[in-house]
């Protein structure tokens, strides 16, 4: 993916930045390291230092799924029968004997969760079958009345189960390699977390949802130029933004600019998606996407017939695709409401090291266990070690032979982890009923 930087002296100053704070990692993991080797057995092979960390908070998935799910829990019950249709449509099961007897789960009101799938399809003439953009595990609680958000690194070195001999691996690859039913069995074998249900969203979705509702007003908390073609600032298609201001212009192929104060969905696109100019980089768009997530709850709050269409609800059920059946989701939109009070964000801190599988994230022992505590506590579940340290069954010989750490190595790397880096990213936000409907 380009950068999307202004000038080469702006690209040159991150790319400064990156290097100090890996050289920095890189001095303590080799600390960690020659204490490992005084201490521990002797491996034929270290580990790789590791480069800068990288955090990875919610993606557009997230604004995509809530929007969708609001759609089509809200008018489940004004027009039934399009929204059955919907959902029918979106259905495709994930051909997997699941950890869980889900039908009893909902029946019984307990909580569930949720693999959010997130991929570009539609939007970039992609087909459903390819590499996930974005993942997330969701955990929905009424008892509680809290949803918990947690984000995976598309990038975590895995082990697919059934292509452990593709080792090393990303995560992102399980769907590509074997669609949901791998990328489900390869994140419970990783985080010992039964997964109840999948749902794959394209982006295509999220400019659906803001055209419909009319656009948004958002208010951008920087100023910057971009062009979503190029992931530049360059001419053609560019969009800029003004610190403090709702007002934003679009210079289209023409040169002719246009300033506008409401946000169509090509513009909320944009808006939500530019990284790397952003001071704050993750974090700055993260900030971006929940304005605009916002935005949308605003419009439909104030007006939910935006969103009753039947032939928007049809569309909008061309944008998804789970094995989450029609009465499963009219069952959730009747027990499940409570869980809208609180949503509590959350990520995997990964580790990046250069592999054969290209820039990767590694994650410890330590913040792996931390993931499967928070998510299993969500779902009122007893503690319990988490699951394969790279999910699939591979050999030392084969995780050295990689360069990653060893079982032994990352817990004693998680050790030597600073506890601000792998301590919980956690924001939580009360907003109403609506985004509970969306998050069932």
């Amino acid at each position: 993916m380009a950068n999307e930087y202004q000038s080469r002296s702006e690209r040159r100053k991150h790319e400064e930045d990156m290097q100090r704070r890996a050289d920095e990692n890189g001095e303590k993991a080799k600390n960690t390291r020659e204490e490992i080797s005084s201490k521990g057995p002797k491996h034929s092979k270290a580990p790789k230092e590791p480069k800068q960390k990288k955090r990875r908070p919610w993606r557009w998935l997230w604004l995509v799924l809530i929007a969708l799910i609001i759609v089509l829990v809200c008018a489940a019950g004004a027009l039934y029968a399009k929204s059955k249709n919907a959902a029918d449509n979106s259905y495709k099961p994930a051909k997997i004997q699941k950890a869980r007897d889900v039908d009893k789960i909902l029946k019984e009101g307990k909580p569930f969760s949720v693999l959010l799938l997130g991929t570009d399809t539609g939007e970039l003439g992609r087909d459903y079958k390819g590499r996930t953009d974005s993942m997330m595990l969701v955990t929905v609680n009424p008892k509680e009345k809290k949803t918990t958000i947690m984000s995976i690194p598309r990038d975590t070195l895995v082990a697919i189960p059934g292509f452990e001999n593709q080792f090393p691996s990303k995560i992102n690859g399980a769907y590509e390699d074997g669609s949901a039913a791998t990328t489900i069995q390869t994140v419970q074998n990783w985080l010992n977390v039964p997964i109840d249900f999948y749902a794959l969203v394209n982006m295509g979705g999220l400019e659906k949802v803001v055209n419909q509702v009319g656009g948004i007003q958002v208010k951008s908390p920087l100023t910057f130029s971009f062009n979503p073609d190029t992931a530049h600032a360059d001419p053609g298609n560019l969009y800029d933004f003004t610190k403090g201001s709702s007002t934003y212009s679009h210079t289209g192929k023409d040169g002719q600019k246009k300033t506008y104060d409401t946000m169509d969905g090509k513009a909320a696109l944009a808006f939500s998606r530019m990284r790397y100019a952003d001071p704050n980089g993750d974090y700055g768009r993260q900030e971006r996407q929940r304005l605009v997530m916002q935005g949308i709850l605003d419009k439909i709050k104030k007006d939910p017939t935006k969103v009753l269409s039947s032939n928007f609800i049809e569309e909008i059920g061309k944008s998804t695709q789970t094995d989450m059946k029609f009465s499963q989701v009219m069952k959730i939109g009747m027990k499940y409401l409570g869980a809208t009070q609180e949503i509590k964000s959350d990520h995997i801190q990964g580790n990046s090291y250069s592999l054969s599988s290209g820039s990767t994230e590694v994650v410890y022992r330590g913040e792996q266990q931390r993931a499967t505590d928070v998510l299993r506590k969500s779902l009122d579940l007893p503690k319990k070690e988490t699951g394969n340290l790279y999910s699939g069954n591979i050999s030392d010989a084969d995780i050295q032979s990689a360069g990653v750490p060893t079982l032994t190595e990352s817990m004693q790397l998680s050790t030597g982890q600073d506890s601000t880096d792998v301590a919980a990213q956690t924001a939580d936000t009360n907003t109403g009923e609506v985004v509970g409907q969306n998050t069932n």
